[in-house]
Order: C-alpha cells, then sequence, then structure tokens
C-alpha cells in the first residue's frame, strides 16, 4: 500500500515537470517564432485527436478544435485542408510557440489521399494555410495555394507520423510513400518521430492499466516491427493513448502525450540551431 502510494506521488511529481517544462518552452533561436510540427500517416491513425489531445492536457480541459469525425461512410480522409494548429494559453489571445499541422491522411494506390509531393512541398513551406488537397494532381507552383517564398516559420521543424497500434499490417503501397516521405525529409535534416496511437485497443493488458504499456510484449513488438518497416529508431517511437472517449482527464493519459511532447520540442529545438 505505502509502496504503491509513494509511486503515485512519483508519477504526479514528473507529471508536473513535464508539464511545466512545456508550458515554459520558448524556441531556443529568435530565427523562428514557433516550432512547426506537421503530421502525416494513414486515414484514422488519430492525427487529428492527438492534436485535440495536447490541446486537452495543455488546457486541463477537454479539447475538440481539429475537427475528428467518428464515422466516416466514404472510408476516406476527414481532414481535406492544410490547417495550422494553435494551442491557446491561459492568457488570452496567447499561444504556445508550437503549432501543429493536420494533412489529409495516407491512402493505398494512386489518386487517393495526400499526395506524396504535397507533403514534400508543406515540408519546405509551400504549402499555404487553407490549401485544399488534391488527390488526383499535387499542388504546382502557378497555383494559388503555393507559396513562393517561405518564411523559416512556415517551414516544418519536425516530422510525426502517427500510427495506430491498432490497425492492420501496413499497406506496401502505404509503406512505399512513407519511405518516399522519410527520405525527403532526411534529404533537408528533418527530425522524425513516430507517435502511436490506440495501443490500448489492441493490448489487454494496456487497457487495464495504462502503466502497463511499457512491459507489455504486444506493445514493444508493434513498435519494434514499426521501427523496422519504417526505418526509424526505437528511442523514436512514442506510445500514446489519446482521448478520444473520455469526458475527464487521466494522470497517465497525460504523461504519455507529454513525453512525446518534449520530445518533438526539444527535436525541433535541435533543428532550428542549423538554421
Amino acid at each position: 500500500m505505502l509502496q504503491t502510494r509513494i509511486s503515485e506521488l512519483l508519477n504526479i511529481s514528473k507529471w508536473r515537470e513535464e508539464l511545466q517544462y512545456v508550458k515554459d518552452f520558448e524556441p531556443e533561436r529568435d530565427v523562428v517564432t514557433q516550432i512547426r510540427v506537421l503530421l502525416y500517416g494513414s486515414i484514422g491513425n488519430g492525427k487529428s485527436t492527438f492534436i485535440n489531445s495536447v490541446s486537452t492536457v495543455l488546457r486541463g480541459r477537454m479539447v475538440n478544435t481539429a475537427m475528428v469525425s467518428a464515422i466516416n461512410y466514404e472510408g476516406t480522409s476527414f481532414t481535406k485542408k492544410y490547417e495550422t494548429h494553435k494551442i491557446r494559453k491561459e492568457t488570452w489571445g496567447s499561444f504556445y510557440p508550437f503549432v501543429f499541422n493536420d494533412i489529409m491522411g495516407l491512402e493505398e494506390g494512386t489518386g487517393r489521399g495526400v499526395r506524396v509531393d504535397d507533403i514534400k512541398l508543406a515540408m519546405k513551406g509551400h504549402v499555404m494555410e487553407g490549401y485544399k488537397f488534391n488527390p488526383a494532381s499535387s499542388l504546382s507552383s502557378s497555383d494559388s495555394g503555393y507559396n513562393p517564398t517561405p518564411s523559416n516559420d512556415d517551414k516544418v521543424h519536425v516530422l510525426v507520423c502517427v500510427c495506430s497500434g491498432n490497425a492492420a499490417e501496413i499497406s506496401d503501397s502505404v509503406l512505399q510513400k512513407m519511405r518516399e516521405i522519410r527520405e525527403a525529409a532526411s534529404d533537408l535534416g528533418i527530425p522524425q518521430l513516430v507517435v502511436v496511437t490506440k495501443l490500448d485497443e489492441a493490448c489487454p493488458e494496456t487497457e487495464k492499466d495504462l502503466q502497463n504499456i511499457y512491459k507489455s510484449k504486444l506493445v514493444k513488438k508493434k513498435m519494434t516491427d514499426l521501427s523496422s518497416e519504417l526505418g526509424i529508431p526505437l528511442n523514436c517511437i512514442l506510445p500514446v493513448k489519446n482521448y478520444s472517449q473520455e469526458i475527464s482527464q487521466h494522470p497517465d493519459c497525460d504523461m504519455l502525450i507529454l513525453n512525446a511532447l518534449k520530445l518533438i520540442l526539444d527535436f525541433g529545438n535541435d533543428f532550428i540551431e542549423k538554421f
């Protein structure tokens, strides 16, 4: 009983430390005013829900600013436009110095989902806010949604692949697109991470107690498989539990999200040092 109580107090202390770190975060160099994080991945993996979950943790209440759909009858991406999501601080009109960009999801084959070339352009800052993705053709320099002179703030500083821990194996077609995106990011020197959602749905141990997420053999295998498939080091693959069904916050859920967010921001700072 005493050992359990001590463990709970240590977890609360760590949670407060991580939360304060994020709340105090500022880019280490003034070459940018904010760290831009681009999320990509297959449809239905929880990209928009991850943004809402980060907002929930930082604002201390349930947030739904990035629109999500519980049901998609068309079987296609719910997100259609290139949209920047800011997170408001406690002070009205003040925002955290990092933003998330949500995009259309990757789909199998050609002419479906976001095009790889559009993600490459987004990484370089050429995609303007509100641009509506066209699965049939990529953005061109003559389009109104093309930004010909991107600033450092427009460019992507961290690339995050959002994968589902409860989905079937990634198809060869989507996997090839992911590898092409990864290679393009590597050429630009952009740091890359993987956020794995819905592991609680795949693992009964983790669903019962979220603290089992690092002990579960099933979770470890899923993360190891993703590391092998995507070529991302295991220590850059981060398990999270998005807020998707809950109506109130949970410290274990918050902690996983804060761990992922802290590493994302640290990687972003490392990248802007090169500017």
